[in-house]
């Protein structure tokens, strides 16, 4: 590990400072409430679908067994920032240790990864449902589901590993990350050597996890807007268009924000305003995924009277 750091300043005993908010002072406070309001938010939101989606037999279907798994990660990707965030905003720590730091990389990187390899996924399921709709129960077999989930889990471990592999044997310089959690682009910026080797390696791994998967995703829409297009009833053609439009919506936010973020050279990344786009798709985008998912979807509207009616008639 001292390799790793480098010059790193021991005065601290091996710990970060994350600055945070703290360069605002007086928006600490209303930040704080805000986000703990998304946080609950996101909290009661994604645990419902979770809980609808296994409590009602009419949402076991590969839609909502993959979304299920969506607002799983959802709940453990704002869990992995958001209480340390809490802590920093009010001012109790704004210290992280390496350990600490490096793990928290890990585990974020892992589980956006995953939501990236996920929403692929989705978007073949989407593809089979609209394109191959007399094939659709065929082809996404419960066996089949179940492999796609686990090969995005393993998929998004397996990039994690790699990248924080490579950071770790970067040699760093420096206390201060300009940043409310441990994330890629800012302990780039710690870097005390020239790193041009392992960064393009880095980049290399961002492009398979983040390009890859948006450009298998547009081209899945595209051949659904062609499926569509050729649609003469209206009903169908409104029923397709408004289960894909809610995943397309979500997939918009997410790589929107992660390429910002993981898509551009080290030397153009700006830490300020790279803290308020990684509060957007860790705290935002989970909040408003179950919103984007459930507003305007009669079966999960359905299945959450069923199950309220259910209660209300045991008690």
């Amino acid at each position: 590990m001292s390799k790793a750091m480098g010059s790193f300043n021991t005065s601290l005993g091996g710990r970060f400072i994350l600055v945070g908010f703290s360069d605002w002072p007086q928006l600490e406070p209303i930040f704080f409430i805000y986000i703990l309001i998304f946080y609950s938010l996101t909290l009661f939101g994604n645990t419902t679908i979770i809980a609808l989606s296994q409590m009602d037999l009419r949402l076991h279907t590969p839609m909502y067994f993959f979304l299920s798994h969506l607002s799983f990660l959802d709940l453990c990707y704002t869990t992995s920032t958001v209480p340390q965030l809490l802590i920093n905003l009010r001012g109790l720590d704004r210290t992280i240790s390496y350990g600490g730091c490096v793990a928290q990389l890990f585990i974020f990187l892992a589980l956006g990864s995953t939501e990236s390899l996920l929403l692929v996924v989705m978007a073949f399921d989407r593809y089979a449902a609209v394109c191959r709709p007399l094939h659709y129960t065929t082809i996404m077999h419960p066996v089949l589901c179940q492999a796609l989930a686990i090969v995005s889990w393993m998929g998004g471990l397996l990039n994690s590993l790699i990248q924080t592999s490579l950071m770790m044997a970067m040699p760093l310089c420096g206390h201060r990350m300009n940043h409310f959690l441990c994330e890629m682009p800012v302990f780039l910026k710690l870097a005390c050597e020239d790193t041009e080797g392992t960064e393009a390696k880095m980049f290399v791994a961002r492009v398979v996890i983040v390009a890859v998967p948006a450009m298998l995703i547009l081209g899945s829409y595209a051949q659904i807007a062609r499926a569509v297009l050729k649609v003469k009833s209206m009903t169908a053609c409104r029923k397709a268009t408004g289960t894909c439009g809610s995943h397309l919506l979500v997939v918009s936010l997410f790589y929107g924000s992660a390429t910002y973020t993981y898509l551009q050279p080290k030397n153009s990344y700006s830490e300020s305003k790279g803290k308020f786009v990684a509060l957007f798709y860790s705290i935002i985008t989970p909040m408003l995924n179950p919103l984007i998912y459930t507003l305007r979807n009669k079966d999960v509207k359905g299945a959450l009277w069923r199950v309220l009616g259910r209660a209300t008639a045991t008690g």
